[in-house]
């Protein structure tokens, strides 16, 4: 008696192959016709591409929803939040892309959205960021964040990143419309042009008090700050090349140095602007190879805020703290804990390329890759900008308090953070774990001096 997995595979042997039809074609054809494979299909999809699109093999989809990972997620302000987000593909028009989403927060009950309009002067077969860019885009969103979340490299709704390591509970609701342009040449310039009005309101555990000692705390309080900035940054990737994904874009060839010089001016009396300001920031990153002992990841990154400016505006060191690990962010930072401006900091992070592990007889089968990081912040605070240096400056606003104890912090400029990791990548190919330790400013209050970090990496 044949069972329907020998039905399937006589059926399978025994159809002919036409001129155009490869085996693999005709084995996917007849997979797709047992019940149920084709959901299966669908989801593994849109699991893999965090996206689900509206088209078929022969209508390709106009319209994608996702991505999936942020539908449901969580935040302090939000409670429980629910968002569905969308973007049409170059199938629709290769020149005009619109994307957004809606969130709802069950805890403060209110709406957040985004829409972004993007004009594509190169035709683009699927995406609007398919190598090189040339494109002019306008968004308005309002939205609850954090100040840390524009260091992520993903969504801040993705619930893996929104699964935090402590309580942020220091948030603002912001109001941004943004026009930028975009433009990529293919020898590794790129230049982004800015222009941007922001308002912030900030919420929970975040007040911002003038810094005037005379003043009570609903005297001193202010209800939001507005700015309006224009920023210019040039970036330089020789030889540099992309695979493309429906969320985002990933760099592969990794040897060329990457280059970025970037400059935000505030312009006060313009849509509402408060401050006036200039903020500098430069970046330089290469790859080393080893040969068969690995290769080095080194940056080196800068900036001075050149204004006097209240603590919204100072600069923040690259807090990540969920437990997923990114590049060049420091894990064990907290939210806004150092304000500088001034800053130097470098990343290392070293790769061995299963040097010391293949040397083992047991671990060797598992192909594990063992990988070492460091990194380290200098930061100061001139004293124009130091509110402790300045007790009844109104221009200044009191650093961030948590039920009357600080949260935020002058670093010392001779005393640098540092902190150091190792990890095990490529475990089942895709897994990559990391022991993460803080080594410095260990007497900070509510502090995390250690902990466990993971990512999702694919090894080939």
């Amino acid at each position: 008696m044949l069972t329907k997995t020998d039905e399937f595979w006589s059926t399978y042997r025994q159809v002919p192959l036409t001129k155009t039809e490869s085996s693999m074609d005709l084995f996917v054809n007849q997979l797709q016709q047992i019940p149920g494979f084709k959901f299966i299909i669908f989801g593994a999809k849109a699991l893999i591409e965090n996206y689900v699109e509206t088209g078929t093999k022969d209508n390709p989809s106009k319209f994608d929803f996702g991505p999936i990972n942020t539908m449901v997620s969580s935040n302090y302000i939000d409670g429980t939040r629910l968002r569905l987000s969308g973007q049409t593909t170059g199938n629709f028009d290769p020149h005009w892309f619109l994307s957004g989403y809606a969130a709802y927060g069950f805890k403060d009950q209110k709406w957040k959205y985004k829409g972004e309009l993007l004009y594509a002067f190169n035709k683009r077969k699927y995406l609007p960021w398919e190598y090189p860019k040339n494109n002019l885009s306008f968004s308005y969103s309002y939205d609850v964040m954090s100040p840390m979340d524009k260091f992520l490299a993903t969504d801040k709704d993705n619930v893996f990143v929104a699964w935090k390591t402590t309580t942020v509970d220091q948030m603002s609701y912001v109001r941004d419309a943004t026009l930028t342009y975009d433009l990529e040449t293919a020898g590794g310039f790129s230049i982004k042009l800015m222009g941007r009005n922001r308002n912030d309101e900030p919420t929970g555990k975040l007040e911002y008090l003038r810094n005037d000692a005379t003043l009570t705390d609903d005297q001193a309080r202010i209800h939001d700050i507005t700015t309006t900035e224009l920023n210019a940054t040039l970036r330089y990737a020789p030889g540099e090349t992309f695979v493309n994904t429906k969320q985002r874009r990933f760099p592969v060839s990794l040897d060329a140095p990457v280059f970025t010089l970037s400059h935000t001016m505030g312009v006060k009396g313009i849509m509402g602007g408060d401050y006036n300001f200039h903020l500098t920031e430069a970046s330089a990153w290469k790859r080393f190879w080893l040969s068969s002992w690995g290769k080095i990841d080194i940056t080196f990154k800068g900036g001075i805020q050149w204004s006097k400016v209240p603590f919204p505006l100072l600069i923040l060191p690259e807090a990540n703290l969920s437990y997923i690990t990114q590049r060049e962010t420091f894990n064990l930072v907290n939210n806004m804990e150092f304000l500088n401006d001034r800053y130097a900091s470098a990343s290392f992070t070293y790769d061995m390329n299963g040097k010391l592990f293949n040397r083992i007889p047991l671990i060797k089968k598992l192909k594990w890759r063992e990988v070492f990081r460091f990194r380290a912040l200098y930061g100061s605070l001139t004293d124009k900008n130091n509110p402790y240096e300045n007790p009844n400056d109104k221009d200044l606003f009191r650093f961030p308090t948590r039920d009357g104890m600080p949260t935020s912090f002058v670093m010392d400029p001779k005393v640098p953070y540092l902190e150091a990791s190792i990890g095990i990548h490529n475990i089942f190919k895709i897994l990559h774990i990391e022991y993460v330790r803080r080594l410095t400013y260990l007497d900070n209050p509510n502090i995390n001096k250690e902990g466990i970090r993971f990512m999702m990496m694919m090894t080939f």
